[in-house]
């Protein structure tokens, strides 16, 4: 099994940390993100933080959409406080969600961001969906069983990935 096909484009701390910006002047228009350990921790509504970011990233011209395999009440809740569409039961890692939430933005997947924290689920559907994903650490560490399974499963991917980073960087660094 090829394990590039889980590998994020870019991996960075925190959701709150992207230099949206850059990646606006690259041409993105939209971002689609995981909310539960992403943007807050488990099952949290969403904070001050969390609304004064997609405030900001409207204001930059950005489309937002949420995209969660958790049922509509916990997503609708969440959306409506930091004022952004959604979709439920997404179907992650399935690419079919991916595409929905660009249809609802009305983007394509070169204009497209998306950001989540887990790789199996988030980024490996984002990639099945051509997006350039962005993985970010779990907000908190208390989680469901089945998420506490999939982290340890991750964590040899994820140091193959941190190898991989470390070679192409040394790569670079001699051309």
């Amino acid at each position: 099994m090829r394990l590039e096909r889980f590998y994020p484009k870019e991996r960075i701390a925190s959701a709150y940390e992207i230099p949206y910006e850059k990646f606006r002047k690259y041409g993105y228009r939209g971002i689609i993100f995981d909310i539960d350990n992403t943007l807050v921790p488990h099952g949290a509504p969403a904070d001050g933080r969390a609304a004064a970011l997609f405030k900001r990233l409207h204001g930059l011209g950005f489309a937002t959409c949420l995209l969660s395999n958790n049922k509509e009440p916990r997503v609708k809740s969440f959306a409506e406080q930091v004022k952004s569409p959604y979709l439920y039961k997404g179907g992650k890692p399935s690419p079919a969600g991916y595409r929905r939430a660009m249809e609802r933005m009305g983007l394509g997947p070169g204009e497209t961001l998306f950001v989540g924290d887990q790789l199996f689920t988030d980024i490996y559907g984002a990639n099945r969906a051509g997006l350039y994903s962005i993985l970010v650490n779990p907000i908190h560490p208390r989680e469901e069983i089945q998420i506490v399974l999939k982290r340890f499963l991750e964590k040899p991917v994820l140091a193959a990935y941190e190898r991989s980073r470390k070679v192409k960087r040394a790569e670079s660094k001699r051309s």
